[in-house]
């Protein structure tokens, strides 16, 4: 009968198993790929913001090239723009664009600006960045205004000029101010930042939640290098080899994703912060029908694992309640219902393995003279009395104690968590008194003694084996003395005025 239920039982669970691992693998497939698609299609769409953003800058970069190229070529061409003065050029394309600041110099880089200060910028990093190449140069750098104290952030469009009389120079300044107009409709939260900056990661503007952890120390790859270095890596090399991508990130608790693009000049980058909770969100909106199909389709599924669980619930209380009972069988004494040689022992041996400095007693007990009784009243009589002493030796103590019939005659009290020396002494005296009273026989009574050893863990035997050697020596002693007695292993447990466990350590 039991193999029958075996089969019809490994009959439908393993089908059942097998369904429900391919409806789950299939599930997760889904769940990933959909995911998987949600946050591409995320990227996608930020990276196409952000290369929309780089546009719009560049459109302004343009307009002061733009503004500049036709002056250039009419310079060029027309010999009459000789007479015209410098700061008159200066002036018109500073009323024609969006520059802060215009500057007409001479190949030494003297020159003026609209307001017709003198600009002797011949020093200049960026002047001699300029002289160093050909055609149109954007530079960034850092200008003192046109007051000469103040610092602005700024791009430089320049436009060489070649006429009869020499070289000029129409530097236009963009100031990076601007930039920040970029992002005044934003759809990504206040939270967001765009910022251009260099092959090195420096910020050289930046729009939108400037008080970002990630660009407020002025370069982005530095700041998130310590806790994202493989993230930092991963931008470096795409920066470097000006691949557009996207990159998460976490900075002191603030997590954002970062989106950059090429702008296709000097090896500047757009990037685009954007909180990583508002791109979960977007994600997550994304594939909201996938999700709630999926949803139901879990539900399903762990209703169905479930009932199975719960049918298997059921039947291994079953199980397990079956093989306790055949355990509590198998440890049991059939005389005197107490636990067995093997089961005491294995018991006994669990608890010194998970406790191994909490002070325990272990009682030898070896009936006086049971031969005799077995040879003058007969073996039942034996019999009965051993059931009796099991019967009332166990009620003495917790349930949680150690109590087996561990041979013919003898028995182990084992008694857990008897912390101090006059617990000990109370035991013991408890033990002592139990034999001193201890009757047996329904009919005819007879007053059985014992002769009891005493040892206490750890003191006396760390393991069991030392421990019951103690404990036996004990019984030994208590023999010598006459019998039906008690008598420890070290005989200063009694002794009212006993040093404490520390001291005994000590000596």
């Amino acid at each position: 009968m039991e193999s029958q239920n075996k089969s019809v039982v490994v009959s439908w669970i393993i089908p059942s198993a097998i369904l429900t691992i391919v409806v789950i693998i299939t599930v997760f497939s889904f769940s990933m790929k959909s995911n998987a698609d949600a946050s591409e299609s995320v990227s996608r769409n930020l990276i196409k913001s952000v290369q929309g953003y780089g546009d719009d800058f560049l459109d302004e970069l343009k307009t002061l090239e733009n503004a500049a190229a036709p002056i250039r070529a009419l310079m060029e061409r027309e010999a009459q723009w000789d007479d015209i003065e410098d700061v008159d050029i200066a002036e018109i394309l500073a009323s024609c664009t969006d520059a802060y600041k215009v500057i007409v110099c001479d190949d030494a880089g003297h020159g003026v600006d609209q307001y017709n200060t003198e600009a002797s910028i011949e020093n200049e990093e960026y002047f001699q960045s300029i002289r160093g190449s050909d055609g149109v140069t954007y530079i960034y750098t850092e200008d003192g205004g046109v007051d000469g104290t103040s610092v602005y952030p700024v791009v430089v469009v320049a436009e060489r000029v070649s006429t009869e009389s020499g070289k000029k120079y129409l530097l236009l300044f963009y100031p990076m101010d601007r930039f920040s107009s970029l992002m005044s409709k934003s759809d990504f939260g206040s939270s967001s930042f765009l910022t251009v900056v260099d092959s090195d990661g420096y910020v050289m503007g930046s729009a939108g939640a400037k008080n970002s952890k990630l660009i407020k120390d002025g370069n982005l790859l530095e700041t998130i290098q310590p806790g994202n270095a493989e993230a930092a890596r991963t931008i470096r090399n795409r920066l470097d080899n000006g691949v557009r991508g996207t990159t998460s990130v976490t900075v002191d608790g603030e997590s954002c994703m970062l989106v950059y693009a090429p702008l296709g000049i000097n090896r500047w980058e757009i990037v685009l912060g954007v909180s990583q909770t508002y791109v979960d969100r977007q994600i997550s909106l994304q594939w909201q029908n996938a999700k709630s199909m999926l949803i139901y389709l879990v539900i399903a599924i762990l209703v169905f694992l479930g009932l199975v669980a719960i049918i298997n619930i059921i039947s291994k209380i079953r199980t397990n309640n079956k093989k306790k009972e055949l355990e509590n069988k198998a440890d049991t004494d059939l005389l005197t219902g107490l636990t067995n040689k093997l089961a005491t022992e294995r018991k006994i041996k669990e608890f010194m393995a998970q406790n191994p400095n909490s002070q325990s007693m272990m009682f030898m007990v070896d009936v006086d003279n049971f031969k005799k009784i077995n040879d003058t009243m007969g073996h039942a009589f034996g019999d009965e009395v051993l059931r009796s002493l099991g019967q009332q030796i166990g009620a003495l103590f917790r349930a949680t104690d150690i109590i087996g019939r561990i041979g013919g005659d003898e028995f182990m009290i084992f008694l857990k968590g008897v912390n101090d020396k006059e617990a000990v002494r109370k035991e013991a005296k408890k033990v002592e008194h139990f034999f001193n009273n201890f009757q047996a026989g329904e009919y005819v009574k007879y007053a059985a003694t014992a002769s009891i050893g005493a040892a206490v863990f750890p003191h006396e035997g760390a393991d069991f084996e030392t421990l019951y050697k103690a404990a036996d020596q004990g019984v030994y002693k208590a023999k010598k003395r006459g019998k039906n007695q008690l008598a420890f292993y070290r005989d200063e447990w009694m002794e009212e005025g006993k040093p404490s466990v520390e001291e005994q350590e000590t000596e």
